[in-house]
């Protein structure tokens, strides 16, 4: 018995050496691989920043005259309007350009990019993506340390994917621009890609993620082609904008709430003008100045940017010298 123990020991302690030499699982692990479920609620990497969670709602083809004081917008603008800012010189910077340039300028600050510069409204392909890095999601998932993104989508079916790269029903790619990246959907963008999955949800899975705390330091909200101002045939208000409006009172209300409890914001744009003029645009949440009307010159590239300062991420190249959010808030509530 006396001879056993010590070899037992030297036993134990060689085993123990040789676990120290080994890589944990979560050493080796790629960044952000799940979906932001694995992170704790509420829990940011940055935790200086005044901001803990930001909502980006993406809507349709109007200019700001169309919508401010629109009869058929009774809610964004008796609301709305009084409850935050909004922008009175928000620029379009593809005047001569449909929906998805649009929206890829709004993860890059650019639609020229490695590989492709998006023109068109064409679904994703190996021809019509990117293998960039240079755009937000790809800076957030370098960040790590719980950073987390997701993407609400409507109309979300087993037609368009898990990865949702196909257009069926009121859907359509050309409103989603994650579906894009090749670091996000892959090389050639697939139906099945996992990371891609895993960061997309139905829009009807947001209320209860939101009334759970289950909410991404980045949420990137589209409404289907009949609720995001947009329109197509057979939807069931041929009205757009009172359609929309219809959508964002029952969508909004919720989302504000946990924005106020939560050190949330809410930035709701529209993609194009689909005319000549400026774009609308509405800030809401704690912080922000209520009723305030912002001439401060913004874009696309000023939500990039500001995503950015919020994330706590380095500025994309493409966006250094645009203006940020930070008018729309009081003293010291923006990063």
């Amino acid at each position: 018995m006396k001879r056993i123990l010590p070899l037992m020991l030297v036993l134990l302690v060689l085993v123990a050496v040789a676990r120290c030499g080994q890589s944990s699982p979560d050493d080796t692990a790629p960044q952000d691989t799940t979906s932001f479920a694995d992170v704790p609620s509420g829990a940011v990497a940055r935790t200086s920043s005044r901001i803990k969670h930001v909502f980006v709602i993406a809507l349709e083809n109007h200019a700001a005259e169309q919508i401010y004081g629109s009869p058929d917008a009774p809610f964004l603008n008796e609301v709305l309007l009084p409850s935050g800012g909004h922008s009175t010189n928000y620029l379009d910077d593809l005047p001569e350009l449909p929906s998805e340039p649009h929206y890829i300028w709004m993860e890059a600050g650019t639609n020229a990019l490695a590989g492709n510069t998006f023109t068109t409204n064409a679904a994703p392909s190996s021809s019509n993506s990117t293998p960039t890095s240079q755009h937000v999601i790809a800076q957030l998932r370098a960040a790590g340390s719980g950073l987390s993104w997701m993407s609400y989508q409507e109309g979300l079916n087993s037609v368009t994917g898990a990865c949702p790269i196909v257009a069926d029903g009121f859907y359509a790619p050309k409103h989603d621009p994650f579906v894009f990246f090749q670091d996000i959907a892959g090389n050639p963008p697939s139906r099945t890609n996992g990371y891609c999955a895993a960061h997309h949800r139905p829009l009807s899975a947001l209320l209860t993620d939101v009334a759970n705390k289950n909410v991404a330091t980045y949420s990137f909200i589209t409404p289907n082609l009949c609720n995001d101002m947009h329109g197509a045939s057979g939807c069931p208000d041929s009205n757009t904008i009172r359609a929309g409006d219809a959508w964002l009172r029952t969508y909004l209300p919720p989302l504000l709430d946990f924005a106020n409890a939560n050190a949330g914001v809410v930035f709701i744009v529209w993609d194009e003008p689909e005319a000549t003029g400026t774009l609308p645009f509405l800030v809401l949440g704690p912080g922000v100045k209520r009723g305030y009307a912002s001439a401060v010159p913004v874009s696309h590239s000023s939500l990039v940017k500001s995503l950015d300062r919020i994330m706590e991420l380095p500025a994309l190249p493409t966006v250094e010298t645009a203006n940020d959010f930070s008018d729309y808030f009081e003293p010291g509530a923006f990063p």
